[in-house]
């Protein structure tokens, strides 16, 4: 039987810190003032054999409110740079949040604890390096949303606010979020050593990554392999996000994981209405990141790779993986749509009949989750109405005439209706974190009302699951709910 740990027991081997230190700057969090416990995560928990009850003790907040270090524990801040839309930034790296170290569970999976809003760094720049509680509670939430949703994310497994105010558009209370990945490499951490012309450095991140997250690329082609490996991965995550209805927000290319995993939540947004041109970041004005732009977005920053590693992968071998991060992104996505229209074989005619319908919810709004969800009622029945749906509409007639398509190409698989509505809400979800319901845990919080973050994170833990008695969290956003602007201050 497992054995649960304290604190104090959790066993790092900080294999990131063994690197020379060009990779990082050594430095210890800044506490907050009064840590206060916000929120505990046992699913998170879990993944680190820590027990839940751990949260109880007055030091849990005291180590992750930046106070106290927990033994084995070796803090750097990573050193990265990126294109931040568009344009190369120069050097940038961990500004406001420090890895803390790497913790291996008794499965042997390794989890970096990074510790965000832990305070200055030599990568802040001209930034306070905190978080604010704001900040802190969408992406905890967000993050266990997605992992809920099967999309490959960070997760969390706290957040401690301190007495502090943080000066953003008006003072916010600070907090401080402890992030969770097998790693926090990214695509920016490869561009900083190119950019510094330290191809020996480059190669030597890159034999890191591989070693750690891709050993089966141990041959003397391991580093075409490896950059054709990340670009399919990105390619899979990005159609996960398009085909749940998920925006990122800020896709610059020091928010690109090495290993194909959701980084750094901000101004993400999960789509109301359907809109291709939705953007969710109020901060992008040229609309650079907006839902539709993602999957191109993705293969910038995958060129932006290719470059940095260009001392170790050809023209030609770039060229092959940016061609398979195309072909894969296509295929996953088309794949994952046809599974929402509860489709099991492939047939030429599918992305034509998917595309048409998508046509025909933007042009009449219609909520992209809710209508998904209904859309396993379809009765296939050649004289059934399907009147619940039509209502869906402003345009009865267009709905109609794309059931009439929909219905013969159902008939053309076998199964009752019933099999298929049971696979449809197993990819369908109910449950989204929309802004509005994040907003809601947020002004909660702001009263000190923190109920609302572990309601929100237990239901999303189970978004395809009926739950008759949250039934209010499945509705389309109020009013209010619609106009709330997110920008990518933290």
């Amino acid at each position: 039987m497992m054995r649960l740990r304290k604190l104090e027991e959790l066993p790092f081997d900080n294999t990131y810190a063994r690197l020379p230190e060009a990779f990082y700057a050594r430095v210890e969090p800044t506490p907050l003032s009064n840590p206060v416990l916000v929120s505990f995560n046992p699913d998170a928990a879990a993944l680190l054999d820590l027990d839940p009850d751990e949260a109880e003790r007055p030091e849990f907040a005291g180590v992750f409110g930046g106070r106290l270090l927990i033994p084995g524990s070796e803090p750097v801040a990573m050193i990265y740079s990126g294109h931040q839309f568009g344009i190369y930034a120069g050097q940038l790296g961990d500004g406001r949040a420090i890895l803390l170290g790497e913790v291996t569970n008794s499965r042997g999976d390794k989890w970096d604890l990074h510790l965000k809003g832990a305070g200055q760094t030599p990568f802040s720049r001209d930034g306070d390096g905190r978080a604010v509680l704001r900040s802190a509670i969408r992406e905890y939430l967000c993050g266990e949303a997605m992992h809920g949703l099967g999309i490959p994310t960070t997760r969390s497994l706290c957040i401690v606010a301190g007495d502090e105010a943080v000066l953003r558009e008006r003072p916010e209370v600070g907090a401080m979020l402890l992030r969770m990945a097998p790693t926090h490499v990214r695509f920016g951490s490869f561009q900083a050593f190119f950019a510094r012309r330290q191809p020996e450095h480059v190669k030597q991140l890159a034999d890191y990554v591989i070693a750690r997250f891709y050993p089966h690329l141990a041959a003397a082609d391991r580093y075409p392999r490896f950059f054709h490996e990340v670009a399919v991965r990105t390619a899979q995550l990005i159609a996960k996000w398009q085909a749940v209805g998920w925006a990122h927000g800020v896709m610059n290319s020091d928010n690109m994981s090495i290993v194909g995993l959701t980084l750094d939540y901000g101004p993400y947004g999960f789509l109301d209405a359907y809109d291709p041109s939705f953007i969710c970041n109020h901060s992008d004005h040229q609309g650079r990141y907006s839902f539709r732009n993602q999957p191109d977005i993705g293969y910038f920053n995958l060129r932006c790779l290719g470059q940095a590693l260009s001392s170790l992968v050809t023209p030609q071998q770039e060229q092959e993986g940016l061609a398979a991060y195309e072909a894969a992104q296509a295929a996953h996505y088309l794949e994952l749509m046809r599974a929402k229209l509860g489709l099991q074989e492939s047939k030429p005619e599918d992305g034509a009949l998917l595309n048409d319908l998508l046509a025909l919810m933007a042009a009449n709004q219609v909520d992209y989750t809710i209508f998904f969800r209904a859309l396993g009622g379809f009765k296939s029945g050649r004289d059934e109405r399907n009147e619940a749906l039509r209502d869906f509409f402003v345009d009865r007639d267009g709905f109609d005439r794309w059931a009439v398509r929909y219905r013969d190409r159902l008939r053309g698989e076998a199964g009752p209706d019933e099999d298929r509505r049971a696979r449809m809400h197993r990819i369908n979800p109910k449950y989204i974190l929309r802004n509005y319901l994040a907003q809601t845990a947020i002004e909660r919080a702001r009263q000190k009302d923190y109920s609302e973050i572990d309601r929100l994170r237990q239901l999303l833990a189970d978004p395809f699951t009926e739950q008759p008695e949250m039934d209010a969290y499945a509705a389309p956003p109020p009013d209010w709910g619609r106009q709330i602007l997110v920008s990518c201050s933290s």
